[in-house]
C-alpha cells in the first residue's frame, strides 16, 4: 500500500473475489454522480475512511455529521466495493492513488477493477469500454460492450490500465460518450445501466437518479470550490 494514501477501515473489509469501482472525478465528474448514486439506490455501507496529507483539509457534513471526503462503500452481499470521492485529485495524485487502489484490490483479492471517464462524443450517448487483460476484454464482450482500438486513456483510470495490464491484474475502463461540456444526466444514466451490466447483482434505479443526480452534482462542485479557495488562500 503506498505510503501516501491511507486507508482506515472501520470493520474489516471483505471484498476476496469481488469488484473495486473507482468513484474519484479525474476526468469530470459523470463517473463520481453515477457511483453515488449506486451508492444511494443500492445496499452500500461505510467500511473505510481514506486520507492522506496531500489531501485538502475538508469535512462533508451529511446529516449533520461529518464525513471524510473520500470513502470506502461496500455492498457484502455482492462483494462490491466503491471509491467515493467529492475531491478532485490533483494531476500530481492521479499515480499515487491508482496504485493505491491496485495495492488494496490486490490485499483484498478482488477480481476485478472498473473505472470510467467522460470523453466527447456525439449527440447518441454510447458507452465504450478497454480492458487490461484478455479475461477483462472477455467480460466487455460477453455483455455486448464495443471495445475500443484506439484511444487515449488520461488520470488515475490509464495509469489503473497500465498498470493493471504489468500486474495481471482485470481493469475495465468505460468510456462514457457525451456531447455536452457539463455533467448530463443521459450520459450517467447510461453509465449506471452499464455498470449493471459488468457488476453482477448491481442495479440502478433510473426515477431515483434523476431526482438525485443534479444534488449530487451540485455537492460535488461546491467541495470542488471550497477546497479551491482553502487552497488559494493558504498559498495567498
Amino acid at each position: 500500500m503506498t505510503k501516501d494514501i491511507e486507508i482506515k477501515e472501520i470493520v474489516p473489509v471483505d471484498l476476496e473475489g469481488g469488484t473495486l469501482v473507482n468513484g474519484f472525478p479525474s476526468s469530470g465528474i459523470t463517473s463520481a454522480i453515477a457511483t453515488e448514486s449506486l451508492i444511494n439506490t443500492s445496499n452500500f455501507e461505510l467500511q473505510a475512511n481514506i486520507d492522506s496529507e496531500k489531501f485538502p483539509p475538508i469535512s462533508v457534513i451529511k446529516n449533520g455529521m461529518p464525513n471524510y471526503a473520500t470513502r470506502i462503500f461496500v455492498n457484502r452481499d455482492l462483494k462490491v466495493g466503491i471509491f467515493s470521492s467529492f475531491l478532485t485529485l490533483d494531476v500530481t495524485m492521479h499515480r499515487t492513488a491508482a496504485r493505491m487502489m491496485l495495492d488494496w484490490a490486490e490485499e483484498k483479492k478482488c477480481s476485478t477493477i472498473v473505472s470510467s471517464i467522460t470523453v466527447k462524443g456525439s449527440n447518441d450517448v454510447e458507452v465504450f469500454g478497454v480492458a487490461s487483460t484478455g479475461n477483462a476484454r472477455g467480460k466487455l464482450v460477453e455483455n455486448g460492450i464495443t471495445m475500443v482500438d484506439h484511444a487515449t486513456i488520461p488520470g488515475i483510470s490509464g495509469i489503473l490500465l497500465n498498470e493493471g495490464a504489468s500486474r495481471g491484474q482485470d481493469v475495465i475502463v468505460l468510456l462514457v460518450s457525451s456531447n455536452k461540456e457539463i455533467p448530463d444526466f443521459k450520459a450517467t444514466a447510461n453509465l449506471c445501466e452499464t455498470f449493471s451490466k459488468i457488476i453482477p447483482g448491481i442495479s440502478c434505479n433510473m426515477t431515483k437518479l434523476e431526482n438525485e443526480s443534479k444534488i449530487i452534482e451540485e455537492q460535488l462542485q461546491q467541495a470542488t470550490q471550497d477546497t479551491k479557495n482553502l487552497g488559494d488562500h493558504i498559498y495567498r
